[in-house]
């Protein structure tokens, strides 16, 4: 593979040029940077063959590793990128960036093992399909990505978001206007507390609620259950049904 490295330590560069050296199904080609300027540069001249992996720094001078991360997620084919910092605490920050994996400093050689094939396997995933936006999921410690293809509903409970799919529940800590913004196109607002993915719309059906009387209930793929519609929303669902059909 090519890989880049970024880091304005000129001894953490060499140390992990070291270890790639030391990696099994090598030999890779690296290069090195000291800043976020001279890896756009050293990115932009890398052709014909362009660099597939960034070992990336986060506390470096001028921009930082995240708004280099960030910045190339622009990019038509972004290579794929692992952290490598002393501080643990931004780990949240780069799985939101979609990093490959996220090393904390020093590097040990059988992590570094692990990153590299974590980072091959994530661009032969993005050769072969678009997996499209997801949401991160915290879970046992864990950071999962969910595809929003997979999702049905998101619904607001307390201080938490329930996140259905055909299979179980997820638990979501945020806000559904921050997800409703970030994904208008995927997603639709049905109740004050309850957002559905557009392409899940199946159909609407009449129910009469103990407590609030008649109503409408929406029809998602794959669930059995109902999902209240608010009568303020109720417009937008049947004209977004309409479209469907």
């Amino acid at each position: 593979m090519h890989i880049l490295i970024v880091d304005d330590e000129a001894l953490a560069r060499s140390r992990l040029r070291t270890l790639i050296g030391d990696c099994e199904h090598g030999p890779h080609c690296v290069q090195e940077a000291a800043d976020a300027q001279q890896a756009l540069q050293l990115l932009q001249a890398a052709q014909p063959t362009p660099v597939q992996v960034l070992l990336l720094d986060i506390h470096m001078p001028g921009q930082n590793g995240l708004q280099l991360a960030q910045a190339l997620a622009q990019l038509p084919q972004p290579p794929a990128i692992v952290f490598v910092t002393a501080h643990a605490n931004h780990a949240l920050d780069a799985f939101e960036l979609d990093a490959a994996d996220y090393l904390t400093k020093p590097v040990r050689l059988q992590r570094l093992q692990q990153a590299l094939q974590k980072a091959e396997r994530s661009l032969n995933a993005r050769s072969t399909v678009d997996s499209g936006p997801a949401l991160l999921i915290q879970e046992r410690g864990a950071t999962l990505r969910l595809p929003l293809s997979e999702v049905r509903y998101l619904k607001a409970e307390q201080k938490y978001i329930t996140v259905r799919t055909v299979q179980r529940n997820y638990i979501l800590d945020g806000a559904l206007a921050d997800l409703e913004t970030r994904h208008s196109e995927q997603l639709l607002r049905v109740h004050r507390n309850a957002l559905v993915l557009r392409a899940a719309l199946r159909g609407l059906e009449k129910y009469d609620d103990p407590d609030e009387g008649e109503g409408w209930g929406l029809r998602l793929q794959g669930v059995p259950e109902l999902l209240p519609i608010s009568r303020r929303q109720l417009a937008a669902v049947r004209a977004e049904l309409k479209e469907i059909d």
